[in-house]
């Protein structure tokens, strides 16, 4: 990709982050959440236990880069590629949960098929799979886990060519502002979640989140796309009774996290 092509795509990435930006900042008290999601719990008076909701993640660690090759929002990285192995930049479980093994694919790559099983409709299942198709999918990764508290977390990385095809890709078909392009299984209506902190992410990525809104049914569905460079980044949570937003929040970040 050429610096002329680049620049486009910058635009259009700067634009969808200040048009998400606007709704978003729109809730109030987005900022204090964000701050004690991400404060040690010693920094916090009254949450030096588990009790303020978070998971027990292990230390993050990023696998490294081959040899002369860029991170993918070094400026050199104009495609935005994450060089990296794929499969070691998808979110460890956290302590405590049972993990999902059919999620880890074959060699830990999954078929499309299985990422397509989270959405409802089958003739949607169709049509992105032949959107992933025209769009030149090369991989997808994904892990799941339950906790227990009964939460099912299940999170997909989806890697394109460059980041201009998953910029519209997540603009497009997947993570419009106005509401998820097509309902997950199990979910009711999503609307966007304003009380999300976006600035728990990486000013380089855009994000959008959604939560089912009452009533819903035996479950609750939260769920995440993140676009990181050349890598579409998917994650969903599910809770009967209700899925609670700061393990959420926390999963969002930290997976964002690995991705920049």
């Amino acid at each position: 990709m050429t610096e002329q092509t680049a620049q486009p795509r910058r635009l259009l990435r700067a634009a969808l982050r200040w048009t998400a930006a606007v709704v978003v900042f729109a809730a109030v008290g987005a900022g204090t959440a964000y701050g004690i999601t991400r404060m040690d719990r010693t920094d916090v008076p009254g949450l030096a236990t588990h009790s303020d909701g978070r998971w027990d993640y292990p230390t993050l660690v990023k696998p490294p880069l081959p040899s002369g090759s860029p991170a993918p929002f070094d400026e050199r990285n104009t495609a935005g590629a994450h060089y990296a192995d794929l499969r070691e930049l998808v979110l460890p479980a956290p302590g405590g949960a049972v993990e999902d093994k059919k999620l880890r694919g074959r060699d830990g790559w999954l078929k499309t098929e299985g990422f397509l099983a989270e959405y409802a409709d089958k003739d949607a299942r169709h049509e992105l799979h032949q959107t992933f198709v025209d769009n030149g999918l090369r991989h997808v990764a994904a892990r799941g886990w339950t906790t227990p508290d009964g939460t099912h977390t299940r999170v997909y990385l989806l890697q394109f060519g460059t980041a201009a095809v998953t910029d519209e890709l997540f603009g497009k078909d997947l993570a419009p502002a106005s509401g998820p392009r097509e309902q997950l299984r199990g979910a009711g209506t999503s609307v966007f979640d304003v009380d999300h902190p976006i600035r728990a992410h990486d000013p380089d990525m855009l994000c959008t989140v959604y939560v089912e809104s009452e009533p819903y049914g035996a479950e609750q569905v939260r769920q995440g796309y993140l676009s990181a460079g050349d890598v579409l980044a998917v994650i969903v949570q599910s809770r009967k009774g209700g899925a609670k937003a700061v393990p959420f929040r926390q999963t969002v970040a930290l997976q964002s996290e690995l991705l920049g």
